[in-house]
């Protein structure tokens, strides 16, 4: 009879020693494939596209675009995968915003080796995966009232996915001519962005907006 085939990973992670210890542990386990890794999340989307993996392991917290950003993304490129976030990040903010961006699962770099394999299995089984760190949280908010106001100013719900992308780059410390050239964007284009996030963001200077990548998990402090 034909044994089941593996199911086929992939980790996405910018700390190239986390991915190789992740990788390592992974490939000690019966039934896994490693089908590719990478340090960057736009170059991991376009090898998601062409590998198909079953699972998509993806950290948060990444220079260029951030995990969060990226599982609409990653989605688009590979419809059938399901993703599991693997970050230092444990507060609720974070785990809830993963969860309506499209994660199937959320794990705590801090967690038991061993809940790894469990967490892949899970979403593979067609179910939601939450680490017992972060679980408890979220049982809690899922029991207050409901109808507290989804956006709120100071926060990155009201952004468009550009908007994302050039907050994140101006975030990091790029200037309006750098943040065009990485984007392919015309350099009014940048400052009317800019602009945009100064009003929605009530933030004007970069370290502002540096503090609150930070807190809403896109930077590492």
């Amino acid at each position: 009879m034909p044994t089941e085939r593996p199911l086929k990973l992939f980790l996405v992670d910018d700390q190239i020693l986390v991915r190789a210890a992740f990788c390592s542990l992974l490939a000690q386990e019966e039934g896994f494939e490693i089908a590719g890794d990478s340090g960057d999340a736009r170059e991991a989307i376009q090898q998601i596209g062409r590998l198909h993996p079953d699972v998509v392991i993806l950290d948060i917290a990444m220079p260029g675009l951030s995990g969060m950003d990226a599982i609409p993304m990653v989605r688009k490129a590979c419809p059938s995968a399901r993703i599991l976030m693997l970050t230092h990040h444990e507060g609720e903010h974070f785990v809830d915003q993963a969860l309506r961006a499209g994660a199937n699962g959320y794990l705590s770099k801090d967690s038991d080796p061993m809940e790894l394999p469990l967490a892949i299995r899970s979403v593979m089984g067609g179910g939601a995966y939450l680490t017992p760190r972060v679980a408890p949280g979220m049982i809690q908010r899922a029991q207050r009232e409901p109808g507290a106001p989804g956006d709120s100013p100071g926060t990155l719900e009201g952004l468009t996915p550009r908007e994302r992308e050039v907050f994140l780059l101006l975030a990091l410390g790029r200037s309006n001519k750098e943040v065009a050239a990485v984007l392919g964007m015309k350099l009014g284009t940048v400052k009317k962005h800019r602009e945009n996030l100064q009003r929605k963001l009530d933030c004007h200077s970069t370290a502002g907006l540096s503090r609150l990548a930070m807190r809403e998990g896109l930077l590492d402090p």
